[in-house]
């Protein structure tokens, strides 16, 4: 675990098996430190962003970010899961969101929040990254996507087996 603040270069140094970009509060686009370590991140690790870290992941991969009217606050959300089609009822806690309008053709939407239609989750179509902007892991709280979890470390291994 280290700071947001952390250069990317001292992350890639410790060897980790895979970057985990996690919640936080406030507009994504302000926090520019961030944004280019994880731009220089999923060239060389496997990434899984929740919350701001799903919107730091998706400006680092060239997706912009608007301010939502009221934002997404509290349980209940559901989500769909594009891969499963499963309806997941997720925790959510924010006030921006990744703009669907002009993703970039190397992301590919995942999820999305059945409330409003927003985007909710993308990955990359060929680096080994993809996130969420909701929080699978909500204690006490929903269940239902704690599979990301396993998603996220077999997406690990799959990775160090090919290295």
């Amino acid at each position: 675990m280290v700071p947001a603040s952390t250069p990317a270069s001292e992350v890639i140094a410790m060897a980790p098996d895979g970057v985990f970009l996690s919640n936080g509060p406030g507009d994504p686009a302000a926090v520019d430190y961030a944004i280019e370590s994880a731009r220089e991140l999923v060239k060389v690790l496997p990434v899984f962003g929740i919350c701001l870290g799903h919107q730091i992941l998706s400006l680092a991969l060239g997706a912009k970010t608007k301010k939502m009217p009221f934002g997404h606050h509290g349980a209940n959300h559901p989500v769909r899961d594009e891969a499963t089609g499963r309806i997941e009822i997720t925790s959510q806690n924010h006030s921006y969101v990744v703009d669907e309008v002009g993703l970039p053709d190397d992301l590919i939407p995942t999820h999305w929040n059945l409330n409003d239609m927003s985007l909710a989750g993308m990955k990359h179509r060929t680096l080994p990254v993809f996130s969420v902007q909701y929080h699978p892991e909500a204690a006490p709280g929903p269940g239902d996507s704690a599979h990301l979890f396993v998603r996220f470390r077999e997406l690990v291994q799959q990775q160090q087996a090919t290295a």
